[in-house]
């Protein structure tokens, strides 16, 4: 089974809210998912989504293939991360 991480979108219309899911590749995009592993406000400004690291780095771990946005999201949220560490 292809698993891929990818939005979903919800909200009203013209204010859409996204919610970063893991789900099988051929399911449609508002469809069944696995996992919910993170969100997306795209009208909120500054930092305007969250992500479960741990969780994203498993999936990636056991092959799931993430879409450009969110492996935008999981760079952003590495560096985040380590500038904190350090």
């Amino acid at each position: 089974m292809a698993v891929a991480i990818r939005l979903r979108r919800e909200g009203a219309r013209n204010h859409p809210f996204y919610r970063v899911t893991v789900a099988d590749q051929r399911s449609p995009r508002d469809g069944k998912f696995i996992e919910l592993i993170g969100h997306y406000d795209p009208k909120k400004k500054g930092d305007n989504f969250t992500i479960n690291l741990e969780r994203a780095e498993y999936w990636l771990s056991v092959g799931a293939r993430p879409s450009q946005t969110v492996k935008s999201f999981i760079t952003k949220t590495r560096k985040q991360q380590e500038s904190v560490a350090a």
